[in-house]
């Protein structure tokens, strides 16, 4: 939305990704959601206004409270121009008690700022929705980026990206989502897909191929405040929530270490233990202990045990022998390829290269460069040559231009 990057402009920026997403949910919850276009037409226009004037006459004292003052001024303004919509909207409103004459009263306080977002993201986690449109919503309405980052984010184009939106907002009309909590009896499985989106938007981030590093930290920070946002309402702060708020801060902290000044990536092994942010990790270690009630026991406990032992950075039969014990459980709740070659790398720090070895052939994953990268490894002391065959096929099978780099650095070093 906003291009010129001056200190102003930097600023309104920031504040756009902190309220367009609050303000876009309030409007929402009060129009329903089958107007959310409008909330956001609305909200898009007190951020046009926000730039014109503020370029002129500097920032507010308190800009977030001149934000509100025009989002709620705009909003009345579109009910008193657009009649048919009003007249649609009047008779919900006035049994909310929200309309007294021409006005109407929109409640920006916080506590209905977090209701509101909360239901919007079960709305936009309903499984009427393609999980890759959740996705892209949640990081539209409920993590305010732009297009443009969207689509640098999926490695898409604009036009992709809205019309994806689009086909998104039109299931949620045509399935007449409301912005609620689900009932009782549902909760805890729409609460399942509300953990996956924001794990897989926290792995679109952490995992990802963009090159714009602020952009990647984004969406892993976004995440994180949703998962936060779990955490402050008694339905929602269970322990699975804090088990994934524990995950996404132990792997945040370590966020820094994992580029190089040029922006390569630099492997676990070679990361500088100094640049890990200790806070995160206490933030992490914070979480998992609220996790830790009841007899539930999710893959998200389990990932983030193992996250939290790679937050020691010591190379000991101890902690890969502990990691080795959490992949033997996550395996069983999570037989997935990714998770068997996980474990068979921890075995081969545990136990050796031949026990790996032998693990890993089993699964003759000949599709997957990370399967060929793995035996590149174990064969390494072994037998060089049989490495480098494995290195080489593995190059050829990765699809993106950071993992043509990594396993190219490991043929070079053998």
């Amino acid at each position: 939305m906003i291009h010129d990057m001056t200190p102003q402009n930097h600023s309104l920026k920031q504040l756009f990704q902190q309220e367009y997403a609050k303000m876009v949910a309030v409007i929402s919850k009060l129009f329903g959601l089958q107007h959310i276009e409008i909330a956001e037409d609305i909200v898009s226009e007190t951020f046009l206004v926000a730039s014109e004037t503020w370029g002129l006459k500097g920032m507010p004292e308190n800009p977030v409270a001149w934000l509100y003052t025009v989002a709620k001024n705009n909003t009345q303004y579109y009910l008193r121009r657009n009649k048919l919509f009003a007249e649609k909207i009047a008779p919900t409103l006035k049994k909310m008690n929200e309309v007294n004459g021409d006005s109407i009263e929109i409640d920006f306080s916080g506590e209905h700022i977090k209701d509101s977002q909360l239901q919007m993201l079960f709305a936009v986690c309903n499984p009427v929705i393609a999980s890759e449109a959740q996705i892209g919503l949640a990081l539209r309405i409920l993590c305010g980026l732009g297009i443009e980052e969207i689509a640098e984010a999926f490695l898409s184009n604009k036009e992709t990206i809205n019309k994806r939106l689009f086909r998104a907002k039109e299931k949620l009309r045509q399935e007449n989502v409301k912005m609620e909590f689900p009932p009782e009896h549902l909760l805890n499985e729409r609460l399942d897909n509300v953990l996956h989106v924001i794990y897989l938007l926290f792995n679109e981030g952490y995992y990802s191929v963009t090159h714009n590093e602020i952009l990647r930290k984004d969406l892993c920070l976004e995440a994180l405040r949703l998962g936060l946002l779990l955490t402050q309402f008694e339905q929602t702060n269970q322990p699975k929530v804090n088990a994934l708020v524990a995950l996404m801060c132990y792997h945040a902290s370590r966020f820094t270490a994992r580029l190089d000044s040029s922006g390569s990536p630099i492997l676990y092994d070679q990361q500088d233990e100094e640049l890990w942010d200790r806070s995160l990790i206490a933030q992490g270690n914070h979480y998992l202990d609220r996790s830790a009630v009841g007899d539930e026991v999710s893959a998200y406990h389990i990932e983030a045990g193992i996250a939290q032992w790679h937050c020691r950075k010591e190379d000991t039969p101890e902690k890969w022998n502990a990691i080795l014990q959490l992949y033997d459980v996550l395996l069983r709740l999570n037989d997935s390829p990714s998770v068997a070659l996980s474990r068979a790398y921890v075995l081969y720090k545990a136990k050796g290269s031949k026990a790996a070895i032998a693990e890993t052939e089993q699964l003759s994953l000949t599709n997957n460069h990370f399967y060929f990268t793995l035996l590149g490894e174990l064969y390494k002391t072994i037998d060089v040559g049989k490495a480098k065959s494995y290195l080489q096929q593995a190059k050829a099978l990765a699809k993106t231009e950071t993992d043509k780099y990594v396993i190219q650095q490991k043929i070079e070093r053998l």
